[in-house]
């Protein structure tokens, strides 16, 4: 047999081995609004740019007759590529073939080109359209999971992990996603829960479909499992091609750096976004508008635990981490779900030597009952956590409010911020002057004949002497009082002179967190 004909059977095989489930089970895909495993995969890279590896592995199953049948790859597709150049290595589970079932040959596809993204330090990209572990392969196929999330614990902190959901992803393997850095799902497709609705009937009898236990809105809006949300297939994979320009390929480099764009001034006048009266609320993403580059925002986790804001922007080009209170909603304070939200993208982005910008206007944490009863302590605790051990470079901005403990967990000077910036505007306190007021001067106001004025005399007094940021800048928790319009050169200035910031870290094999 010549190289001719060698070369026609393996395109024959190619052929076989590319078509996936076959006709019907592509067309019932389709017929679901979903894209196959390739197309997927060939919509996200750059065209002509997808090397596929291990296409023509059999599977390991031997039993139920499993010996008998063919699965194309075994149900999922692995390679490398570029995103808008950037190297990747990407991995899709096909639906058509065994309903994306993982066994042991299906695992050890995924953990080999985890290996390859380790070893060459490149973005992994894993897209989850599956029905779980094969179950004629019993325990190899949660063996196969185990092995997965051994190598995306290992990988964490050392190259940005990506998982997509474009399907169901139930039992065990939601945790690969959970142990990655940022969760995609799309509205109506992504289905993601440990157990399904018929095993919650079968045994607490509660009846709910798929979509109110796990759909994309449920992970994106009240779980906070999902970072990102879209309404198509097509706008998830915009919106990850946007990600990979703002973060390095690996821990050992740093963002691609971009032309620095002035914002847009006009529409985000910097002077103007803040209301006159300090207890009316206004959208702090303005702020951030006002200040970055090309007045743009990659938020992440939007619809989650609003009232703190978290993303990425530009400054002079350079990419930065953004936290900011978010005084639109509940005013911006600190509670359980916000806290989990900061701290793990303050550690993200000290992972990957992003610089931290970080906009203060809280009134303290959420006070209640239920919030004590879950745990806002321990779960506060995180984000105080998260910024004393980031080490890259840490600007902080007091825009208004900055009161008690919110003060101390919002990249204060005394967490190691390393540069600390006041607008004249702003309050720095233990509490608001009302309640101040009320303690302090609790005798005068008792004692005196009119209560109300006595009162009111006391909260200007007190705001007077205490609620202004000179205060802390007399005593150097503020490095320097600025007028908002400097803003953006100030911050510029201070990320010029800490790019090249080291910290000197007591030996240790590491800290522990309060998870």
């Amino acid at each position: 047999m010549g190289l001719r004909s060698k070369t026609l059977e393996l395109r024959k095989r190619m052929r076989e081995a590319a078509s996936g489930g076959g006709k019907k089970a592509i067309e019932k895909q389709k017929a679901g609004g979903k894209h196959t495993a390739r197309e997927r995969i060939l919509s996200l890279l750059d065209k002509n740019s997808f090397q596929e590896y291990d296409l023509f592995v059999k599977h390991a199953g031997r039993d139920f007759n499993m010996d008998k049948k063919y699965l194309p790859g075994d149900g999922v597709i692995t390679g490398t590529g570029t995103i808008l150049g950037h190297p990747v290595a990407i991995y899709a589970q096909d639906f058509t073939v065994a309903g994306g079932s993982l066994g042991w040959a299906h695992a050890k596809k995924i953990t080999k080109i985890m290996d390859h993204a380790i070893k060459m330090k490149i973005p992994l990209i894993g897209i989850n359209d599956s029905g779980g572990a094969r179950i004629q392969e019993g325990v190899n196929a949660l063996a196969g999971y185990g092995e997965i999330f051994y190598r995306n614990t290992l990988a964490s902190g050392i190259i940005p992990q990506i998982s997509v959901i474009l399907g169901p992803c139930a039992g065990g393997a939601v945790y690969s996603p959970a142990l990655t850095d940022f969760v995609f799902v799309v509205d109506k497709v992504s289905k993601m829960f440990i157990t399904g609705p018929e095993v919650i009937k079968t045994v607490l009898g509660e009846e709910i479909s798929m979509e109110d236990l796990g759909g994309a809105k449920v992970h994106a809006e009240t779980t906070g499992n999902a970072h990102f949300y879209a309404e198509s297939e097509e706008a998830c994979f915009e919106q990850i091609k946007q990600l990979v320009t703002y973060i390095p390929w690996n821990n050992e480099k740093k963002a691609s750096p971009y032309p620095a764009k002035l914002p847009n001034t006009r529409k985000y006048k910097i002077e103007k976004i803040l209301p006159a009266n300090e207890k009316l609320p206004y959208d702090v993403r303005d702020i951030i508008k006002g200040i970055f580059d090309a007045s743009e925002f990659f938020e992440v986790m939007e619809l989650f635990a609003p009232n703190i804001v978290i993303g990425f922007a530009r400054l002079s080009g350079k990419t930065i981490g953004i936290v900011a209170n978010q005084p639109a909603v509940l005013a911006g304070v600190l509670d359980v779900d916000s806290s989990d939200k900061a701290a793990r993208f303050i550690r993200y982005c000290d992972a990957f030597n992003i610089p931290l910008v970080t906009f203060v206007d809280l009134p303290g944490y959420l006070p209640g009952i239920d919030q004590e009863h879950a745990g806002v302590i321990r779960h506060g605790a995180k984000i105080l956590y998260a910024y004393s051990e980031a080490t890259v470079p840490k600007l902080t901005v007091i825009l208004r409010k900055a009161y008690g403990g919110g003060y101390i967990a919002m990249s204060s000077i005394h967490l190691r911020a390393d540069f600390v910036f006041a607008w004249p505007t702003a309050e720095i306190a233990v509490m608001g002057a009302e309640g101040a007021a009320n303690i302090i001067f609790r005798k005068e106001i008792k004692e005196a004949e009119d209560q109300e004025a006595m009162r009111q005399a006391k909260i200007k007094e007190y705001k007077d002497n205490f609620a202004n940021p000179y205060v802390a800048a007399a005593y150097g928790h503020v490095d320097a009082v600025i007028e908002p319009k400097d803003t953006r050169k100030v911050l510029i200035h201070s990320l010029g002179i800490s790019d090249n910031k080291e910290v000197d870290i007591p030996k240790r094999k590491h800290g522990v967190p309060p998870f």
